[in-house]
């Protein structure tokens, strides 16, 4: 008996030990779930409320994939009476989220047909001879790629770090051996926190920024893909020729001229060939979706999801891509679950009375400030609130849905509101190296430490912030996109 005790014993702490995040998930939603709505709330709605924060604390910790959690609070908002069975399944043909799963179908072809290297690698040859250039040639590559490469995980641990870290290594530039200064950390520095730039400069180049866009909508702002373009072009492009000069001054490298990253590219692109027929054909495709996500949108009225599917049907009928690579695209499916979760749960947590009673109380307690000092409040609020996040899809569904009317309610006007919300998100993913999907890919790297990882994090969300809040009000009003 008393060899068996230890035994259970251990067994019992390595039960809990492994299961510790479901327990939590599953304590914390019957907690919730059971305890009495508060004053002045219906009790669905509170029920609705208690599913919905225990799929954003499954998004957090992790009991099961994303995927799975997303699909037990659709299950659970049916099985527990809360909405019907139409209404848990409503957002499966929300157009903002098949324009995001066709964006990730489409970005497949990016990398099939080898049209991001190509252009990553010529970029690279035309400017890459100094460090500061290759740093633009990256910034350049991430720009033309984005608008239909949605994850930043994807675009950047797929196609911008393996060129980062080949560079690095072909001068010799590596942490295994305590050389990362002389140029790795600075790229990869740059790559990693220009991509938060250019991630706000398209509604589709995070998976994340169309759930600002939806709820947007449901308030009565539209803002597409070509107004969120519109408002972010000058800007964004301000600060992506503002970052390398930055990064010179407090992270700089140690070597400064790079002419064997032009011998590196030339060779890279002699290896590809000449362009191929798939390749001219992605290219066709892509000049297409910009100009109907632009000037088509306004000259022919195309929905902006019909124009990405047009392209995409383009795609299939040349073979380019086939329905095999679409059923492969897991990124694309499981996005299409989550997102319609927490496109369905926002929804009605705002048709059912929970969003107007949050914003009731929050706007109480904000009420004595004007509304810009309170808009810039709520603003690095939201922001720094990511320090307590490890996805930044999890943190904007659970506070976007709360942060916008509550920015209405304060007097704000309310595409600078919408737009606000959209570009901090962005700048706050950088903050932390588990702050988004591509930061551990960088950080674990070892080109850049834990302490400057956070300093550089910290330092160009307040520059990136500071540029967008300078710079844009100038451009929205010359553009006529917010009348302050």
């Amino acid at each position: 008996m008393q060899a068996i005790i230890p035994i259970v014993g251990k067994t019992e702490k390595n039960f809990l030990g492994a299961n510790w995040q479901r327990i939590l998930w599953v304590v914390i939603f019957l907690a919730i779930y059971y305890s009495p709505a508060p004053e002045g709330l219906d009790h669905k709605a509170w029920q609705l409320f208690a599913i919905f924060l225990s799929t954003i604390l499954g998004f957090i910790i992790k009991p099961y994939p994303m995927v799975v959690v997303a699909f037990t609070g659709i299950v659970m908002c049916g099985l527990t009476g809360t909405l019907k069975a139409e209404q848990a399944l409503i957002s499966f043909g929300d157009p903002t989220i098949w324009l995001i799963v066709t964006a990730f179908f489409i970005s497949r072809a990016f990398s099939k047909t080898g049209l991001g290297q190509r252009i990553a690698y010529l970029f690279m040859s035309k400017v890459g001879k100094t460090t500061l250039g290759l740093a633009y040639a990256t910034s350049l590559t991430n720009l033309v790629i984005a608008p239909v490469v949605p994850s930043n995980t994807a675009r950047l641990g797929g196609i911008l770090f393996p060129l980062q870290q080949s560079i690095s290594l072909a001068y010799d530039s590596d942490p295994a051996k305590g050389t990362e200064r002389r140029l790795g950390s600075f790229i990869m520095a740059n790559a990693f926190q220009g991509n938060l730039v250019v991630s706000a400069m398209f509604l589709t180049a995070a998976a994340f920024n169309p759930i600002v866009a939806n709820v947007a909508v449901n308030h009565g702002i539209h803002l597409d893909w070509g107004t969120w373009f519109m408002a972010a072009i000058v800007p964004g492009l301000v600060c992506l020729g503002v970052l390398p000069l930055v990064l010179m001054l407090v992270w700089p490298p140690e070597i400064k001229k790079s002419p064997e990253a032009v011998t590196i590219a030339k060779q890279k692109l002699a290896e590809l060939g000449a362009v191929k027929r798939d390749e001219y054909i992605m290219l066709g495709v892509f000049i297409g979706l910009i100009f109907l996500w632009t000037l088509g949108a306004k000259l022919f009225h195309i929905d902006a999801t019909i124009a990405a599917m047009t392209g995409l049907v383009v795609m299939l009928l040349t073979r380019v891509l086939t329905w095999g690579d679409l059923a492969a695209e897991k990124g694309a499916w499981n996005t299409l679950v989550w997102f319609s979760a927490l496109v369905m749960m926002a929804k009605y947590l705002n048709s059912m009375g929970f969003i107007p009673w949050m914003t009731q109380h929050l706007s109480a307690s904000l009420g004595g400030m004007g509304w810009q000092a309170a808009f810039v409040l709520v603003i690095l609020s939201y922001m720094y609130a990511h320090y307590f996040f490890a996805s930044s899809t999890a943190h904007t569904a659970a506070m976007v849905p709360a942060f916008l009317p509550l920015l209405l309610a304060l007097g704000t006007p309310p595409m600078l509101a919408a737009i606000s919300l959209g570009f901090a998100g962005n700048f706050m993913s950088g903050l932390t190296h588990y702050g988004n999907g591509s930061a551990p890919i960088f950080f674990d790297s070892g080109y850049i430490p834990l302490k400057p990882f956070w300093l550089l994090g910290l330092l160009f969300s307040v520059i990136f912030t500071g540029i967008f809040a300078l710079v844009g009000p100038v451009w929205w009003d010359v553009i006529g996109l917010v009348q302050f």
